[in-house]
């Protein structure tokens, strides 16, 4: 599934090019750590204020990438208060 981006310009650089190097650059400097996690909290902000953290939690799975066979994303609904849980209709 592909989206238009929606904050590009704010949340982060409306350029590909400045972008792209603004990620290398995040992911460059991450971490990787010892263990792979099972689990990983990403905070989503601005990237100026989030990406090195996020960048640190994609990176420790840079290891296990081959064996991931199964990804669940959890994250608040910004525009519409509703109680319970929505769930996409892509999933298998």
């Amino acid at each position: 599934m592909n989206r238009q981006p929606a904050v590009a310009g704010t949340f982060y650089p409306a350029n590909p090019k400045q972008l792209h190097q603004m990620l290398d650059q995040y992911l460059n400097d991450a971490e990787t750590g010892a263990k792979v996690p099972k689990a990983i909290i990403v905070p989503h902000a601005g990237y100026i204020y989030s990406g090195p953290v996020a960048a640190t939690a994609y990176a420790r799975l840079k290891k296990a990438h081959d064996l991931i066979t199964r990804v669940v994303i959890i994250g608040p609904s910004h525009r519409v208060a509703f109680s319970g849980l929505a769930v996409s209709k892509a999933l298998p």
